[in-house]
């Protein structure tokens, strides 16, 4: 191959959602609206949980921790591609794909470990809750949260490794909003046989662990609530876990739908469609999720409302 089509530190093309005039300003003014109610969304959970009393619980600390990480991760590629919409220049460089691929995958990669960690605590709320607040001590919720943080950029720094290792043809055009490994892996000259297989499994491994981990809490879960009183059990069951367990059906279902298929199978259309709800929607929606479902935040909301009209 000729060193004209050979490129080794390429500027990608964002190609984005559509390329229709009309339909970009629609779709910039539409994810403009979500990507703000989002992280106002989310820094609001953030704030009452820091601000109430009542919410000084490890179920909210994780909370807490969730909606920092969901603002964060839908800040990795709402705005890029919010400019891409407006602007005639759409294209990336080496290293701003490569640092977007980053903190998507860490980003991504915390989310998943902190369901898990909060699945645990809802099986310890109502496996043991005369016990809870001991066996939910500080430091296991430190050390949750913080394995989270570590597992995750461990987990991108890899992938990352592998990427640098890329060459890449004439085409630099990226058929998605955000630089994800596999439209990108599919414009390489390089063999990704190894590197697939290894991002396959390792990814496989680090998403699928806390997923698992998740399904075998709920059914503990389910097995404890089958001992208690009908109506009180389950009742108790539902209020303690609906919030969690709708945000994990949200997030798990798109992920495994896109990522754990092969380059080749690859549909670019899915990619993006499912890429928006778990990485756009479903950021937006967990504060809708914690707050119309959860009475304590709803008490917290008050309280806070309240607090200001007595000030002023």
């Amino acid at each position: 191959m000729g060193s004209e089509n050979l490129t080794i530190r390429p500027e990608f093309i964002l190609l984005g959602l559509s390329s229709e005039p009309g339909q970009q300003k629609l779709l910039f003014a539409i994810f403009l609206v979500m990507y703000i109610v989002a992280i106002l969304g989310n820094l609001l959970i953030i704030l009452l949980i820091i601000w109430d009393a009542h919410l000084h619980t490890p179920m909210y600390f994780f909370v807490s921790h969730l909606s920092l990480v969901d603002a964060c991760f839908t800040s990795v590629t709402v705005p890029k591609m919010l400019a891409n919409l407006i602007s005639e220049a759409k294209t990336i460089s080496y290293a701003g794909c490569l640092t977007q691929m980053y903190f998507f995958f860490a980003f991504g990669v915390t989310d998943s470990f902190l369901l898990a960690a909060m699945a645990y605590d809802r099986y310890v709320a109502i496996r043991n809750p005369l016990h809870y607040t001991s066996m939910m001590s500080q430091s296991l919720c430190v050390g949750f949260v913080a394995s989270s943080w570590i597992v995750s950029h461990l987990h991108s720094l890899l992938h990352i490794i592998l990427m640098t290792r890329l060459s890449f043809c004439a085409s630099r055009e990226i058929p998605h909003f955000f630089c994800d490994h596999q439209p990108v892996l599919a414009l390489s000259c390089t063999d990704t046989t190894f590197i697939q297989m290894l991002i396959f499994t390792e990814g496989a491994l680090v998403v699928l662990s806390p997923f698992v981990f998740i399904v075998i809490s709920y059914a503990l879960i389910l097995v404890t609530v089958l001992k208690l009183p009908s109506g009180s059990g389950w009742r108790k069951a539902f209020s303690t876990c609906g919030a969690h367990l709708s945000v994990v059906t949200l997030f798990y279902g798109t992920v495994i739908g896109v990522y754990f298929q092969p380059t080749a199978r690859y549909s670019a259309e899915k990619g993006r469609v499912t890429t928006i709800m778990y990485s756009i929607v479903t950021p937006m929606l967990n504060p809708f999720i914690y707050s119309l479902r959860n009475n304590d935040v709803k008490g917290a909301l008050r309280r806070a409302l309240c607090g200001k009209v007595e000030t002023q």
